[in-house]
């Protein structure tokens, strides 16, 4: 008798799904997830958890019925120990993906302008994710603010609005100096406000100001 007689075709089928590469290809593809979609996963991951802590025990009861039968029980041990390899390595992708996530989002909040030049400068090593707080982080971005300020946004610029002192010609779209739009109160406006100016319009219609 094999193992999948032992168990039953449908219970084979099971533990088979839940130890097989399947349920992690979702991480290893190297893709970024958004927060929704890595709690959806981080949720997951804790009922496969549970899940194949079940298949182990089904798996213990059925080795102690399998003793005498080398095979089936080296079969068995061989499918327990690929339940716990798939959990942890779902997991520590989890984690990662965790970590990925938290530092882009503190290096944003930061003002970088451009996260991907800070973030080549952090040593990621040192820097741990202790629930959704990231330790180190802080005491790094600092020295990097200091030494290559230019990297960020200055908060106290953020959002202002240059200052560009007001031109007087920007109140008129035409020329007064000319025969189209010859305007003598306009004239003496902008001469009042600006004589340069207005010296420079008449000029190009050929009337000489002093």
């Amino acid at each position: 008798m094999d193992l999948k007689e032992l168990l039953g075709e449908e219970l084979y089928n099971q533990v088979i799904e839940k130890a097989g590469d399947n349920k992690i290809a979702v991480v290893s593809d190297g893709n970024w997830f958004p927060k929704d979609k890595f709690d959806e996963k981080n949720n997951e991951v804790k009922e496969l958890k549970g899940q194949l802590k079940e298949r182990d025990k089904q798996l213990e009861d059925l080795g102690a019925k399998a003793k005498g039968n080398e095979e089936l029980v080296k079969q068995i041990n061989d499918l327990k120990e690929q339940n716990e390899r798939t959990t942890k390595e779902y997991q520590e992708k989890l984690d990662k993906q965790a970590f990925e996530f938290a530092l882009d989002k503190a290096i944003t909040e930061a003002q970088a302008r451009n996260p991907k030049a800070v973030k080549a400068l952090l040593n990621t090593e040192t820097i741990k994710l202790d629930g959704e707080k990231l330790l180190g982080f802080d005491e790094q971005i600092k020295v990097i603010r200091e030494s290559d300020g230019y990297l960020f946004d200055s908060p106290g610029l953020k959002g202002r609005v240059p200052h560009n002192p007001p031109n007087p010609r920007d109140k008129t779209t035409v020329n007064p100096f000319s025969k189209e739009h010859f305007n003598l109160t306009e004239q003496g406006r902008i001469y009042k406000e600006d004589r340069e100016l207005a010296i420079r319009l008449a000029a190009e219609h050929g009337i000489k100001l002093n």
